[in-house]
């Protein structure tokens, strides 16, 4: 695809230079500048092609500038950019009601992020749990290497000390236990626990999949305990693991759910869905955000969600290019075994264990062209559009393989 306007290396340069001194250094970025998108590619400024496997850390299940979400968004800018919510909102009454006509849920409340999300999770269930079960109920327990965000809370109540430092004191009221471990949650519980917060699955902290029966005993532990049960969906959430929603592998529904990430197809949402039980608790006043559904984002996601429940063709696509992403990544490890040390994940969220950084590897494969990501310091993690096709996982495996034989 040609770019109109191709910049020459000194002027990609000088942006950079730029970006260093006017960009706060809370990333470790790749040294190019993405300009365009389409579908499972994009573009850097220099013209140069690359293939897309981190999907924007599983933002954009529908690929890069899907023509129904882009038409949603022209027409909706066109027609109202932002009311307060202090007004009824078209766009975000639809949105709001699909979610729940293909969820557990009976409410949504909408925010902008996976952490503003779980801070509204977290703080709905505090509020439930003091009405109904005293004032002495306000701990949460979550996993160890799990993660939930990057506000005080959210980051608190992540199960990962590297996250953590430099923040102290941090908030009051969260307990960590092994993930994959109902004993060890058992044995947390006290006369203080209002609720457990879990991701399904753990993607940042390294695609680790629970065992399958998990979160059935995990459901039935809070049952028997009075406590609400919030998975953190931000991750999974929108079709990724080949479900709508990663719950409905495991035959459990949770009280609370979050949601982000690919809620918008690419714009900036969230979402905290709950049971019309524990909904009600927050009442006008309890909680609030500015921007949180506004009508240009709501018809976005709406444009995102139809289109991935649109005969459930995506999903059931999800799941097979899932299987057959594993099924090569399978066939890679036969020829590097020695390096590779697992392979794991559900539909388009996959794993590459290696025994090795993988930062190098990262680099090398965006040399060739590949957008890969690494998470825990050694896993591989691939999250690509829900779109990918076969051809596509083929080249990124070798890719991949290449670069593993250097």
């Amino acid at each position: 695809m040609e770019i109109k306007k191709i910049l020459t290396k000194e002027n990609i340069s000088k942006d950079l230079e730029d970006a260093d001194r006017y960009l706060m250094h809370t990333y470790s970025r790749q040294p190019v500048i993405l300009r365009k998108g389409r579908g499972m590619k994009v573009w850097g400024t220099d013209g140069k092609e690359y293939l897309d496997f981190v999907g924007g850390i599983a933002v954009n299940v529908l690929g890069h500038c899907h023509p129904k979400v882009v038409i949603a968004i022209q027409k909706q800018a066109q027609r109202l950019l932002h009311v307060s919510n202090l007004y009824y909102i078209e766009p975000q009454i639809k949105l709001a009601k699909l979610l729940c006509a293909h969820s557990f849920a009976d409410k949504a409340f909408f925010c902008n992020s996976g952490a503003e999300a779980n801070e509204a999770a977290i703080k709905l269930a505090r509020k439930y749990a003091k009405e109904h079960s005293g004032q002495e109920k306000f701990e949460i327990i979550t996993a160890l290497n799990s993660f939930h965000g990057r506000t005080l809370a959210t980051v608190t109540a992540t199960g990962q000390e590297k996250f953590q430092k430099g923040f102290e004191p941090l908030m009051p009221g969260f307990k960590y236990v092994p993930f994959n471990d109902v004993n060890a949650l058992k044995s947390a519980i006290s006369r203080n626990t209002c609720a457990v917060m879990l991701e399904p699955i753990q993607a940042e902290g390294g695609v680790i999949i629970p065992s399958e029966n998990y979160l059935e005993e995990v459901r039935k532990l809070c049952d028997e305990n009075g406590l609400l049960l919030i998975l953190d969906e931000v991750q999974t959430g929108m079709g990724r693991t080949g479900k709508l929603f990663a719950y409905e592998h495991y035959g459990i529904t949770p009280d609370i759910m979050t949601l982000a990430k690919g809620l918008g197809g690419g714009v900036p949402i969230g979402a905290a869905l709950a049971t019309e039980r524990v909904a009600a608790s927050f009442q006008p006043g309890s909680h609030a955000s500015t921007f949180g559904g506004n009508p240009l984002v709501c018809a976005a996601a709406i444009a995102t969600l139809e289109t991935i429940l649109e005969d459930g063709l995506l999903i059931e696509h999800c799941a097979r290019m899932g299987k057959y992403l594993i099924n090569r990544l399978e066939q890679l490890r036969e020829d590097y075994h020695d390096t590779i040390a697992d392979i794991r994940g559900k539909g388009l969220l996959v794993g590459l264990e290696i025994n090795k950084d993988g930062a190098p590897i990262v680099k090398a494969c965006l040399e060739k062209g590949l957008l890969i990501n690494c998470t825990a310091g050694n896993v591989l993690r691939f999250a690509p559009p829900l779109i990918v096709e076969k051809k596509e996982i083929d080249h990124m495996v070798d890719v991949l393989e290449e670069v593993l034989g250097r």
